[in-house]
């Protein structure tokens, strides 16, 4: 009895051994490389699977989830001969788990030194300046490069990004202080551009200034000279139309009286005043004789014509 238990022991052991390597839970996204008495028989896909015992084996184990892989950082020479440390960080996926497990031995060791590779060619095509303006180039290339290599051993690079570029410190406190005297050169340009600007502004604001005195004092003589010609012309109006009415009061009967008597008041008047403004005088010889005098105004008015012809 105790021999045979243990017979049956032993084979419920078997079974339990055969049954562990023969049924195979493969996760999501996941794949398992199957080798059949050591040559490959068939990827297996999530989901449950059954291997023959002691014949099939699970070779490789593979993730198609998206990988990352740090590049290390490493040394390299620009175009200029200057010394960076640069490092990065790839991204991958496997496609095809057959050619990952039997084109390369280690396709992450390998991504690893090709990516360097490449990065320090690309590195050394530009200068300092340049590289860091140029990471999105460098990076392109380094995929492009990677992806033509990989796709033998059935992994997909997606894409690289340069984490850090590191001068040496000697190159980074040059580099400080070109930006420094650039920020100065700058702020000295754009003062002076403000006081250019401002120096033209005044400027012409004094022009404008100029302009529109100018053009008041135009109008300003234009006024004046509109005004005296109103007034020239008022007084030329009212002496025509006072000439018109003594003329017309002429023609009334006592009129020309009335003219002899205005005229010798004026005779005597104007004569009074002379010795007010001078005391050199030349009198004509019949001075006193107010009544000729009188007679020659009358006699030069009848000459005339009649005065009531005068017009405006």
């Amino acid at each position: 009895m105790n021999e045979g238990l243990f017979v049956l022991l032993v084979l419920a052991g078997l079974v339990l051994i055969v049954i562990a390597k023969t049924a195979v839970v493969v996760p999501q996204q996941s794949a398992y490389v199957v080798e059949r008495l050591g040559k490959y028989a068939a990827t297996l896909d999530a989901g449950f699977h059954m291997l023959l015992p002691f014949i099939d084996r699970i070779r490789y184990r593979h993730s198609l989830k998206e990988a990352a892989i740090d590049i290390p950082e490493q040394v390299c020479i620009t175009r200029d001969n200057v010394q960076v440390s640069v490092d990065g960080i790839l991204y991958l996926k496997v496609l095809n788990p057959q050619r990952a497990s039997y084109g390369i031995s280690d396709f992450h060791f390998a991504l690893i030194q090709l990516g360097q590779t490449t990065l320090r060619s690309e590195i050394g095509k530009i200068e300092l300046d340049r590289t860091f303006e140029e990471r999105t180039n460098i990076n392109i290339q380094v995929v492009n490069e990677l992806d033509k290599a990989s796709e033998a051993w059935g992994v997909k690079v997606l894409r690289y990004e340069i984490k850090n570029i590191t001068p040496p410190k000697g190159v980074l406190d040059a580099m400080e202080k070109q930006m420094r005297a650039e920020r100065e050169k700058r702020a000295v340009i754009l003062t002076s551009e403000g006081e250019r600007d401002a120096a033209i502004n005044q400027a012409e604001g004094e022009k404008q200034q100029v302009i529109k005195a100018s053009e008041a004092k135009k109008q300003q003589q234009i006024n004046e000279a509109e005004g005296a010609a109103a007034a020239i012309l008022a007084i030329a109006q009212a002496t025509a139309e006072g000439l018109r009415k003594v003329a017309e009061t002429i023609q009334v009967p006592g009129g020309q009286e009335a003219v002899q008597l205005r005229v010798a008041e004026q005779y005597i008047t104007k004569f009074g005043e002379l010795a007010k403004t001078t005391n050199t005088l030349i009198l004509p010889a019949t001075v006193s004789d107010v009544g000729s005098m009188i007679a020659l105004a009358m006699s030069a008015i009848r000459q005339t014509g009649p005065i009531a012809t005068i017009k405006s």
